[in-house]
């Protein structure tokens, strides 16, 4: 399946500016010119800069423009932004992560999952656990429930790919916002297994509900992973 294409812009600037092509501090060139150059609309640029922005790789001042952000000292290669909406494979290459499903069923919601995602009891949903791994080595568990209505004819193939990518370029649906709760965790059996947890290995869980535009909840979900090997982050701007 092909990138998007606010993704490929953002990879190329992302290049440029580990490669020195624009100066830190600096302003980008605005988003109509790179819409120009890369034959996009500047929504798709527009999308690529927040992005870029997720990452801290640049920062937006009001009235001003886009600007090349400095270094990040604490930065660290297991940085994850926690506000994305693309994706693991679309975040850090889909040919770097593969997928094991352990666990994939249709079911009806619980108390809890029906509150969670706006549904009636008698609405179904696909209960998935996944391991993510990345780069060949376990890296995430993630539990997620979605309602069957939003997402039909949902398989194994695609779970083997991803979910996101079938949201967005088959069934034609966006994310509008998201609520995300991290906090730390003792190990659980699936930990243990499959993430080559200790006992006293502290865990990172991240718990989510993504609505889409029209308000209507699509996930509800919690993903995994040992302490040493992904960190949260989040740029904040203060743009006033």
């Amino acid at each position: 399946m092909a990138k998007a294409k606010y993704l490929e812009v953002a990879s190329e600037l992302k290049k440029r500016i580990e490669n020195g092509v624009y100066s830190k501090q600096e302003p980008l060139p605005d988003q109509e010119a790179f819409a120009k150059e890369f034959d996009v609309s500047r929504l798709t640029v527009k999308k690529a800069f927040d992005g870029l922005e997720r990452q801290g790789l640049v920062y937006k001042q009001s009235g001003l423009g886009t600007f090349v952000a400095g270094e990040v000292p604490i930065k660290s290669d297991i940085d994850s932004p926690v506000n994305a909406f693309t994706g693991l494979r679309n975040l850090l290459g889909k040919n770097e992560v593969a997928s094991k499903v352990l666990h994939f069923s249709v079911e009806f919601p619980d108390e809890q999952i029906q509150k969670n995602l706006d549904l009636k009891r008698n609405e179904p949903v696909y209960n998935i656990v996944r391991l993510r791994i990345y780069d060949d080595q376990p890296y995430i568990i993630e539990h997620t429930y979605m309602p069957i209505k939003l997402v039909p004819e949902l398989d194994e193939k695609i779970l083997h790919a991803s979910i996101y990518n079938y949201i967005h370029q088959k069934l034609h649906l966006k994310f509008g916002h998201a609520y995300r709760k991290i906090r730390a965790a003792k190990p659980n059996e699936y930990d243990k297994k499959f993430l080559d947890a200790k006992d006293d290995d502290p865990m990172l869980e991240l718990e989510q509900i993504i609505w889409l535009t029209n308000g209507q909840p699509i996930e509800y979900s919690t993903s995994r992973n040992r302490y040493d090997t992904r960190d949260y982050v989040l740029l904040d701007n203060n743009r006033f």
